[in-house]
């Protein structure tokens, strides 16, 4: 992996974990809504909105710069359509990133031959 990977994967990293936080926020407000005076869903859902659709660009990105398989892909997008998804997908996407640093520092390096 060279460094533009590890780049992509990256910032699908740190959308993740404001996306789910976000998404989790909507939620809360969605049943204070429900149940108090408080409404502040409109406010959530466009910045919850906002999160996802970075989320969506970036993944669709690193989908192409990781040559994930389709079963991978599909795996980290279901991750950001459940409430805590956008968490373990953070965690598992940091791995994959430092990883990509290591093999890209190595192959520039020449300890890798391509």
């Amino acid at each position: 992996m060279d460094i533009k990977t590890a780049t992509a994967l990256r910032r699908l990293r740190l959308v993740s974990a404001p996306e789910a936080v976000s998404f989790l926020l909507l939620l809360v407000c969605s049943v204070l809504k429900r149940t108090t005076d408080f409404d502040a869903v409109p406010v959530m859902g466009r910045v919850h909105a906002v999160l996802f659709v970075l989320y969506a660009i970036f993944w669709a990105f690193a989908w192409y710069r990781a040559r994930w398989s389709f079963g991978i892909a599909a795996f980290y997008f279901v991750l950001s359509v459940l409430p805590t998804g956008g968490f373990f997908a953070e965690r598992k996407l940091k791995r994959e990133a430092e990883e990509a640093v290591v093999a890209s520092r190595a192959f520039s390096e020449g300890a890798v031959k391509a």
